[in-house]
C-alpha cells in the first residue's frame, strides 16, 4: 500500500479525496490528514507516509513554504500539488521548490491516483493540461512576468495579493516586518507596480489568485 498523507485547508475536498483514493482494490492508503503545512510537519513522524499529496494556497505556512521547510528534511516524503491554479508560475515554483508531481483540482478523477503512483516510484508527473501550458509558454515566449521574482518574493506576492498586511505574513512566515517590506519594495520593482491594488489587479489577471 501506498501511504498517503492529504493537506489541503478545506476538510470536505479531503474527504472527497479520501473517498476517491480509498476506493474498493486501491493500492493507497490515507494516512493522515492536514489542514495546512503546521500540521503536516508535526505529524510526519506519526504518519510516515510515502506521498504527501498538497494544496499551495492555505492559511498560515503555505504550500511554497512547506515544500522549502521539507526539502530541509532528511526524511521528506516525495509531495504531489494538487491546485487548482493554472497560471504556468505555480506548476514551475512548485517544482523548483521540491514538488515531484502538480496535477490541476480540474483534472479527471482518475487522473490524482495515477499520478500518485509515479510520484511513489521517483517519477516526475505532471497532468496533460499542465504539461501542455508548460510547453506551450516556453515555445510562444509567453513567459509569466512573476518568473522575475524569487521564491520567497512570489510567496510573499501571492500573500499581498490576497489582502494580507506586512505584518500577517511576516508571522506567518517567520520573518521580521523589515524583511518582508523589503521583499515588498523589490517586487514592486520587479513587476512595475506602484501599490498593494495594483499587485491583486496584476495577479487576478494572470489567474494566480481568483477573484
Amino acid at each position: 500500500m501506498i501511504r498517503v498523507v492529504l493537506v489541503d485547508d478545506h476538510a470536505v475536498v479531503r474527504m472527497g479525496f479520501r473517498m476517491l483514493l480509498q476506493a474498493p482494490g486501491s493500492d493507497i492508503e490515507v494516512v493522515g490528514e492536514a489542514a495546512d503545512g503546521e500540521a503536516l510537519l508535526k505529524g510526519l513522524p506519526q504518519w510516515q507516509p510515502e506521498v504527501v499529496v498538497m494544496d499551495l494556497t492555505m492559511p498560515g505556512l503555505g504550500g511554497l513554504e512547506t515544500l522549502r521547510r521539507l526539502r530541509a528534511r532528511d526524511d521528506a516524503p516525495r509531495v504531489l500539488v494538487l491546485s487548482a491554479h493554472e497560471d504556468t508560475a505555480y506548476p514551475r515554483r512548485a517544482l523548483n521548490a521540491g514538488a515531484q508531481g502538480f496535477v490541476s483540482k480540474r483534472s479527471a478523477p482518475e487522473t490524482l491516483p495515477e499520478a500518485i503512483r509515479a510520484v511513489a516510484q521517483g517519477k516526475r508527473y505532471l497532468d496533460a493540461q499542465t504539461a501542455q501550458a508548460l510547453a506551450l509558454s516556453q515555445l510562444d515566449g509567453s513567459a509569466s512576468p512573476f518568473d522575475a521574482l524569487s521564491e520567497r518574493e512570489f510567496e510573499v506576492f501571492t500573500r499581498l495579493a490576497r489582502g494580507k498586511s506586512v505584518a500577517e505574513i511576516a508571522e506567518a512566515l517567520s520573518l521580521s516586518p523589515s524583511t518582508v517590506g523589503t521583499h515588498l519594495y523589490n517586487i514592486k520593482q520587479k513587476l512595475n507596480a506602484g501599490n498593494q491594488a495594483e499587485l491583486t489587479l496584476l495577479a487576478l489577471r494572470w489567474g494566480v489568485i481568483e477573484a
